[in-house]
């Protein structure tokens, strides 16, 4: 230290001079002030020495920290007694390492404050983790990764606790694994929703950990998870007793196996949904069916490889059942949709689906009718061999029915269709028709029916030979019409819509007639002229023959209007300019796609328009240029504009 305080300096280190004239004078150790001299640095001398890259202090490693040195058991110690759950999300952040340590306590390894033994004695809020689960995460893509979740892990557990997780479509390269999944299980025990979908790099293990961690599960999603196996379903049936819901697609390693278990331990289980599994079978259905049968209200089977058997346990064991989907069964036959109408189990369903199922017949659908007295939302998509008879069959003993939806049942005519009228008027409300080619305008003798007081809605997509006779019927057996969506419809004109509008003795809200070309003005005044007060969405899209005249009636006749579709009708900028000196206070949708006549003239009744607007579409508008589309973006910033 002497020697220390003996040095003098020279001018080789300051050129200048000394900067003290002794330089153990305390002031040395104060701050210099204003007089301190300053002296700049010398030039480096040039020196001419070759530099070898290769040396070995070139690639000397950097010195790790003191903390980073510690083993992970020794850090782990350390990180499991951090006091809350903010010093645990400061902490994650110092790296990987950290972050992954610390995801991996589980809560009952964590010290209570002044605790140094190895099991946890505080409570939940001194360790930082929440039970109550008010937060929900979602990776979407290359978002799913084993850090992200690890992340999730330790910083939802002092914000409310997690308590749904949706992981979906992760990458191959750095997708999740069962670490992320573990992660999951330590950190976020409040967890009660989670869904799977399209993730491979997972499997049993990581699954198994999920259902030993979090024991409040309530509804698991599975779907295209290749590597889940019926030992999956097992650990879940004995940890997480409030199992509610379970949706198992493209699973092919779950069997029956699985099923039996979720089934026999599952007391809660209220809704299943098994598709596209291919180790499953008619033992597992009926196992869990049969073992739920006083709690379960929804099912639906699609694409399985099960036959007769499991429709005739849906029948017998079906008490509690409310909704059932059957989508895709080719192995069941007339006989097991007989069985299972028969049956009688099925006195509480309320809603029904048959999709797909070519064992569908009319002696099928009328015991269904008949064991399903109750049922009120029916849907029949793709049924082959289903004909007038077996509809009208149904609906002469399900008299129950309010919503009656038929889709590509090609063998159904005229005659059915009025035929559910005439059973059906007293409650039915709503009549959907898609693609249905058997539906023509016939000539036939229909018997005299009073009108549906009750009905309220009909769709009509995309049937080609459903014209104006079938629509006049229509009109006059629902006077109370308030829905009418017609897409599609080239045989349906002007004579055919006007009468339907006549008796129409309640206000329309919704009018969508997209694709209709034939129907012009003469339809569209009459409409807003008569219910302009109650209409709420009109759609024109493609009525080519819709001009400004109909543009002028809305702009003066529906102050109500929310959604506006002119898409690719003969509309110009007076019809745009009538439109934006109407009452519009309402209107908050505006699509004018591929109206090629409308132009840059109209930016000025579009910005006014825009005030209320949320959403335009002016694609394909030839006539608006870049420059307009531009300004209209600068005035209608909160408007959503496609363009």
């Amino acid at each position: 230290m002497s020697q220390v305080f003996s040095f003098s300096g020279n001018d080789d280190f300051c050129p200048g001079g000394r900067i003290y004239p002794n330089p153990k004078e305390p002031c040395l150790f104060l701050s210099l002030g204003r007089s301190v001299d300053y002296f700049p640095l010398q030039k480096r001398s040039r020196v001419s020495v070759s530099f070898d890259i290769n040396r070995e202090w070139f690639d000397e490693p950097k010195q790790k920290t003191s903390i980073e040195s510690l083993p992970d058991e020794c850090l782990f110690e350390i990180l499991r007694r951090l006091p809350a759950g903010q010093d645990r999300s400061v902490c994650a952040s110092v790296s990987k390492r950290w972050l992954m340590l610390l995801s991996s306590i589980c809560k009952n390894e964590v010290c209570s404050n002044g605790s140094t033994g190895d099991s946890n004695v505080g409570g939940d809020d001194d360790q930082g983790f929440s039970n109550e689960g008010y937060l929900s995460r979602s990776l979407e893509g290359k978002k799913a990764t084993d850090v992200r979740l690890a992340a999730i892990a330790v910083g939802t557990a002092s914000r409310g606790g997690l308590g749904k997780l949706t992981i979906r479509g992760c990458n191959s390269g750095r997708g999740v694994t069962n670490v992320g999944l573990k992660a999951i299980a330590h950190g976020c025990p409040s967890l009660k929703v989670f869904s799977v979908f399209d993730v491979a790099t997972i499997d049993d293990e990581g699954l198994i950990e999920i259902a030993s961690g979090c024991h409040k599960l309530e509804k698991l999603d599975l779907c295209k998870c290749p590597n889940i196996s019926d030992k999956t379903l097992i650990a879940v049936s004995k940890k997480c007793p409030n199992l509610a819901e379970l949706s198992i697609e493209s699973c092919p390693n779950i069997g029956n196996i699985g099923l039996q278990a979720i089934g026999k331990l599952c007391p809660k289980l209220r809704s299943i949904s098994i598709k596209g599994c291919s180790g499953v079978g008619d033992q597992g259905v009926c196992g869990l069916l049969s073992s739920t049968s006083y709690v379960l209200s929804k099912v639906k089977l699609e694409s399985l490889m099960v036959s007769d058997l499991s429709l005739a346990t849906i029948g017998h064991y079906g008490f509690q059942v409310t909704d059932l989907v059957l989508s895709c069964l080719p192995n069941v036959t007339e006989k097991g949709f007989w069985v299972m109408g028969n049956s009688r189990g099925l006195q509480k369903l309320n809603s029904i689906t048959i999709e797909g199922c070519q064992g569908l017949t009319d002696t099928g659908i009328e015991a269904i009718g008949k064991g399903c007295p109750n049922v009120k939302n029916f849907q029949l998509r793709k049924c082959a061999f289903l004909s007038d008879k077996g509809l009208v069959s149904f609906t002469r003993a399900a008299l129950s029915i309010e919503s009656l939806q038929l889709q590509e049942c090609h063998r159904i005519t005229q005659i059915g269709l009025f035929g559910v009228f005439f059973h059906c008027a007293a409650k039915l409300k709503v009549l959907t028709l898609i693609s249905c080619y058997g539906i023509k305008d016939l000539n036939a003798d229909l018997p005299a029916m009073s009108p549906c007081e009750s009905f309220w809605s009909l769709t009509v997509r995309d049937c080609p030979e459903f014209g104006d006779a079938n629509l006049a019927l229509l009109g006059k057996l629902c006077p109370q019409l308030r829905h009418v969506e017609l897409s599609g419809l080239q045989r349906v004109t002007d004579a055919g819509f006007l009468p339907l509008l006549e008796c129409s003795e309640t206000g329309l809200t919704t009018v969508n007639l997209r694709g209709c070309i034939n129907v012009t003005d003469r339809v569209v005044l009459p409409i807003v002229n008569s219910h302009g007060w109650t209409l709420q969405v009109l759609c024109l899209d493609g009525c080519k023959r819709v001009t400004d005249a109909s543009m002028m009636a809305i702009a003066g006749n529906c102050p109500m209007l929310s959604d506006l579709d002119v898409s690719k009708c003969a509309i110009t900028d007076t019809g745009i300019a009538a439109l934006a000196r109407g009452n519009q206070i309402s209107l908050e949708i505006l699509s004018l796609a591929g109206c090629i006549s409308v132009s840059d003239k109209s930016m000025p009744a579009l910005k006014k328009l825009g005030q209320s607007l949320a959403g335009l579409n002016i694609k394909r508008c030839s006539a608006i240029s870049s420059r307009g589309v531009s300004k209209l973006q600068e005035h209608l910033w909160t408007c959503d504009i496609l363009y």
